[in-house]
């Protein structure tokens, strides 16, 4: 459903790679109604949404993999992020990044909606989501699958460039504002931080989450 009278170059980009898809044109009012308020830059795709099997990971599944994987595992954990922007924003990052899971509590934590699969363009369609009971039980299962359990702290004594990032690595980064659980915090075999130079405290979650996921891509990339 494209915006009756655009007429562009980005839309015309989008349109030729359209495979075909059949197209009509709506008045700007229409288009609003369809999405409830939501910005859709004059046009909107109406899909039939459905679950890949091969991301339909439970925890057991993910350890399965793990045991398979001839490379260092890298996994994502994610303590209690509800906004669901940091969420998709987490996903794309994660993507890029080549873990091979996102793991996050189900009570009190974002899943995936259209707003994170919005803004995770398209990484919520290729990045296993596992939700999981008890976080703390599945970061130890992970420790005994042999993952080291790095925990993101403004408090921890090591910097992202001073720890060793290498091997199988499960990195878990807190909710906004309140950071990791205590428990959480516990389980973790090492906490770091990234170093900040200015005079903000702290970056936005999943600003971290980038900073940090590269750190030990490079750290991995350079061994």
């Amino acid at each position: 459903m494209i915006l009756n009278g655009r007429h562009d170059r980005r839309l015309e980009k989008v349109l030729k790679d359209s495979h075909g898809i059949e197209r009509t044109y709506f008045k700007r009012a229409k288009l609003d109604e369809m999405v409830d308020g939501a910005n859709h830059q004059g046009i909107v795709a109406q899909c039939m949404v459905t679950a890949k099997t091969e991301l339909l990971w439970d925890e057991e599944k993910l350890l399965a993999e793990i045991e398979k994987k001839n490379t260092p595992a890298l996994v994502l954990v994610l303590d209690g992020v509800t906004d669901p922007h940091n969420l998709g924003a987490c996903l794309r990052t994660a993507d890029a990044a080549g873990a091979m899971a996102v793991i996050s509590p189900k009570d009190n934590a974002a899943a995936i909606t259209p707003v994170v699969s919005k803004v995770a363009c398209g990484a919520a369609e290729t990045v296993p989501f596992i939700q999981v009971t008890n976080l703390v039980r599945t970061l130890k299962k992970l420790q005994q699958q042999g993952l080291w359990i790095i925990g993101t702290t403004g408090e921890a004594e090591q910097t992202i460039h001073q720890a060793k990032l290498t091997g199988p690595i499960a990195l878990v980064m807190g909710s906004e504002g309140k950071g990791m659980r205590r428990l959480t915090q516990e389980t973790c075999d090492e906490l770091i931080k990234i170093p900040m130079a200015g005079q903000v405290s702290s970056l936005n979650v999943s600003v971290a989450t980038g900073v940090t996921l590269f750190e030990i891509v490079r750290q991995q990339l350079s061994k």
